[in-house]
């Protein structure tokens, strides 16, 4: 048997082992989570092993390009033939037969009015001018037999004068008789508002049952294939403009379409209001836009000069910086760049610094590339691995060519991967 002495060591020393192997346990725990989160960094912060695959339909070539300046100017749509027709008569309206939006052709009846008391004053009137042709007739057959009479002396000169003048009076109110008429049938005629030119109804103002008051606004017609920009221009560079020069313009609803044109007037009054000029802007494009009141905004092209451009989809912006994809010797470098002005016609910048006439960029940039990646061109974006690479990698995960969609496959491929594996 043991002492308990001996027993009370034994218990003593297996106790002190344990509290130092959980210490060590723990330490070692922690080492190796360091070691992993250290590992993973440098993992993500290791530049891919596998390139880049880029055709060169991903690419823009930097080179020198035409930029237009010349002062601003906003407006709108209108067209140049357009009619507000308004009622001519006090009178009630009966039909209204064309809608907003409907195509009419010259001479179409878009408004009845009624017309019951014109017609009794036209009717009035016809029979009035035959009283008066008939009293004419009767008057002149007086006065030439009363003149027969007084050649042959049987009357006197001033029966002869009388009828003369009954001859004369009857006249006079034929010739009234026969203007009122005319005038009830042109009344009748505005009775019935017909479209003056072939176009289309583009805001009706009554209803059948309304009041129509002489002067009140009935429809409007336009031709939608005159349109023109009616735009405003900054009093202090009219001095710029001169007939004949280039507008490109954006018209709200049109997207990103560009529309050309040439300056057709400049108007020779301010605005006393705004101090601003209009400039009329025929249309150069054979399909001009065919609503009327869309905004729209260009500028007029008084000078151009030769500099560097890029496509405003190849730039990142961050805040006010500008920053760009450069493949320089078959590596990507994310490069700032300075830009300036952008070109109304196509959308893309002024190069100022950064990169110079005949630098690569990606057209497209996605947020998966990797600054130092190496960069591989492929004939196109159908171009299959090599089979050494085809093998290594995973079916998943296997970098395809680019056109700007498959930059992001094959970035995303190499920043998961970057071993191959």
């Amino acid at each position: 048997m043991l002492r308990p002495s001996l027993i009370f060591l034994s218990l003593a020393l297996a106790l002190t082992a344990c509290s130092k192997g959980g210490k060590d346990g723990k330490d070692s725990d922690q080492t190796k989570a360091s070691a992993g989160s250290a590992s993973a960094k440098s993992g993500a912060a290791k530049i891919p092993d596998q390139p880049l695959l880029v055709t060169q339909e991903d690419l823009q070539v930097i080179q020198n390009s035409a930029l237009s300046s010349g002062p601003v100017i906003t407006g709108s749509i209108q067209p140049e033939r357009k009619a507000d027709l308004r009622s001519e008569l006090s009178t009630v309206v009966l039909q209204v037969l064309k809608e907003n939006g409907e195509t009419v052709k010259r001479g179409d009846l878009l408004v009845r009015l009624d017309d019951t008391s014109i017609r009794d004053s036209r009717n009035s009137a016809e029979e009035a001018a035959r009283a008066s042709a008939q009293s004419l007739e009767q008057a002149e057959r007086q006065f030439q037999r009363l003149k027969t009479l007084r050649a042959s002396g049987m009357t006197s000169t001033q029966q002869l004068e009388d009828a003369e003048i009954r001859r004369n009076n009857a006249q006079s109110d034929l010739v009234a008789a026969k203007a009122r008429s005319a005038q009830a049938r042109q009344q009748m005629q505005r009775t019935e508002v017909r479209a003056p030119f072939d176009g289309v109804v583009s805001e009706r103002k009554v209803s059948a049952g309304d009041t129509a008051q002489i002067g009140k606004e009935l429809v409007k017609v336009i031709d939608p294939t005159s349109m023109r920009f009616e735009g405003l221009l900054s009093a202090d560079k009219v001095n710029n403009v001169k007939i004949g020069q280039t507008v490109s313009f954006r018209v709200n609803g049109y997207g990103d379409q560009v529309f050309a044109g040439k300056v057709k007037r400049v108007d020779m009054a301010a605005n006393a209001t705004t101090r601003q000029v209009e400039v009329l802007v025929a249309f150069a494009d054979a399909t001009p836009p065919r609503v009327s009141g869309l905004y729209a905004e260009g500028r007029i092209e008084t000078g151009s000069t030769q500099t560097l451009m890029i496509k405003s989809s190849a730039l990142l912006r961050d805040g006010d910086k500008a920053y760009a994809w450069r493949i320089k010797d078959g590596i990507l470098n994310k490069i700032s760049i300075v830009v300036g002005e952008r070109d109304p016609r196509r959308g893309d910048f002024e190069i100022r610094s950064g990169l110079v006439d005949g630098d690569k960029v990606i057209r497209n940039p996605v947020s998966t590339l990797v600054d130092g990646q190496k960069v591989k061109m492929v004939a196109t974006a159908g171009a299959e691995l090599p089979a050494t690479a085809a093998t290594a990698a995973s079916p998943t995960t296997a970098a395809t060519p680019a056109s700007a969609s498959s930059v992001s496959s094959a970035s995303s491929t190499a920043t998961a991967n970057p071993q191959g594996k």
